[in-house]
């Protein structure tokens, strides 16, 4: 399955972007099937190959969320955008909350372990 996504370029923290249709299980940094533009978010510069990029989805690939809504919002395609879902990371004290029920539980079951009565063997 072929995917429009975003193939990170330039130095370090100064990061800049080309949009290429690739593989989907291919490496984020291997060789793209095509350029489609480039995307710099510092500068809030994009160039967008229009005609190619409907050609690719006309083919069957599909945009990454990021690159849908580039596209949204440069025009090139005229669907709403695409809403971003982050995972929640966990704080500190919540990790370390769950980690002490963790061992509580593991030393509770230890100590049932232990009391419980060891079968006498037949004769």
């Amino acid at each position: 399955m072929l995917t429009i996504r975003l193939q990170r370029v330039g130095k370090k923290h100064q990061p800049s972007y080309r949009v290429v249709v690739s593989e989907r299980r291919s490496k984020l940094g291997g060789p793209p099937i095509e350029d489609l533009g480039f995307y710099n978010p510092f500068t809030k510069e994009a160039r967008l190959n229009k005609d190619r990029i409907e050609h690719w989805i006309k083919i069957g690939a599909h945009a990454t969320p990021t690159v849908h809504n580039l596209c949204v919002t440069k025009g090139v395609v005229k669907t709403p955008k695409i809403a971003l879902k982050f995972k929640k990371r966990k704080s500190d004290a919540e990790v370390a909350k769950t980690e002490a029920l963790k061992k509580a539980e593991t030393l509770v079951e230890a100590k049932k372990e232990e009391t419980a009565v060891p079968a006498t063997p037949a004769a």
